[in-house]
């Protein structure tokens, strides 16, 4: 399978285009063509040799990804389903203005990107992990989500949060390329600010984020304020648990001025409960956190349930009168099975790629 031209970063074209002997220049135009200006095929960069157009068309590939289905809201967020070289899928969302989320004004645009097909991580309530890891994504194919995004919403992205399917600390070094595809002048230029990365609790990982210059923004996929109920749904926990885990993220603060984020889907009768909501809130206040909270989003499958809104709301105000900065974010797109995972297990399940998950 021919390299994607998207996962090529600076230095790895300009020795490419050294060894067919082009001019320096070359790098530049080609990547203004894939980034920049966006096109969908190497015969629209028209500004280049016809001879050099061939042989980039030759030994290259423009695109990592085919877009294959896109599902619209009633409140017009887009989830997008691209299917992949080997004929695996992965899926993005691309969430309208939504002041709920990490506090932010409400007139962005947030695309929510995977960066595994499947993950190892198994935890319970989540659609990404019910027919197991098939593989990591290349850099193509993480930057790729952001490139076609674009091209198909012909919007300008604003915000990165990498907590589609996948665990990201569990594919960093693919991960940071593309970052710094994504971030660099060249490539897409959106600033590091702008990227949340979203883990299950991946230790060395955080520390190892914690010491890298960009300011990458960190989220952890909480879901549980102690071991008892973490055990219960996140396997990772048995791993690094919840002191192993703080103590990495009193490092995080140690070395970033960024506030963390705690991400956590409530459960009916699993991790609800006005206990867990007063631990969450101490956690929250140490480590000088903002917690997100999301009412869990039903995946075929699973027979997790989400609380009412009266107990959504009554866990959080519980944080807001400890003082934590806590969103209770009544999540869109719903009605499009927004929740990671679930457009592309269909697909596959439907194509007989997977088995379909059996509840239990």
């Amino acid at each position: 399978m021919q390299a994607a031209l998207t996962g090529l970063n600076h230095d790895q074209l300009a020795t490419l285009m050294d060894e067919w002997g082009q001019p320096k220049f070359r790098v530049t135009q080609v990547l203004d063509w894939i980034w920049k200006k966006k096109v969908t095929s190497i015969e629209e960069m028209t500004n280049l040799p016809a001879a050099l157009r061939d042989k980039l068309a030759e030994t290259h590939r423009l695109d990592a990804l085919e877009h294959s289905t896109t599902q619209g809201s009633a409140d017009t967020t887009r989830k997008f389903l691209f299917k992949l070289h080997d004929g695996r899928y992965v899926e993005s969302v691309l969430i309208p203005a939504n002041p709920a989320l990490y506090g932010e004004k409400s007139d962005r645009r947030t695309l929510c990107v995977s960066s595994q097909v499947g993950c190892a991580y198994g935890c319970k309530f989540c659609a990404s992990g019910l027919a197991g890891f098939s593989r990591n994504l290349e850099p193509s194919e993480i930057a790729g989500q952001v490139l076609m995004a674009e091209r198909l919403s012909g919007e300008r992205v604003d915000n990165l949060v990498f907590m589609g399917m996948g665990e990201p600390f569990a594919n960093f070094d693919r991960l940071m390329a593309a970052i710094e595809i994504i971030t660099a002048p060249w490539g897409l230029h959106l600033g590091a600010r702008h990227l949340t990365i979203s883990t299950s609790g991946l230790v060395p990982q955080i520390q190892k984020l914690a010491e890298h210059p960009q300011q990458i923004r960190l989220a952890i996929s909480l879901h549980g304020a102690t071991d008892e109920v973490r055990d219960k749904i996140m396997p990772v926990n048995r791993k690094w648990n919840t002191e192993k885990l703080f103590e990495a993220l009193n490092y995080w603060n140690s070395r970033k001025k960024q506030h963390l984020t705690l991400e956590y889907i409530l459960i009916e009768d699993i991790n609800d409960d006005l206990e867990q909501a007063r631990i969450l809130a101490s956690h929250a206040q140490k480590l000088k956190a903002k917690v997100n909270l999301i009412p869990y989003n039903t995946v075929d499958g699973l027979d997790w349930v989400r609380p009412s809104e009266d107990q959504c709301r009554a866990f959080r105000d519980v944080l807001k009168n400890a003082g934590v900065s806590a969103t209770l974010r009544l999540e869109k797109g719903h009605d499009i099975d927004a929740a990671c995972g679930q457009l592309r297990l269909k697909q596959e399940t439907e194509e007989g790629i997977i088995e379909a998950p059996v509840k239990g």
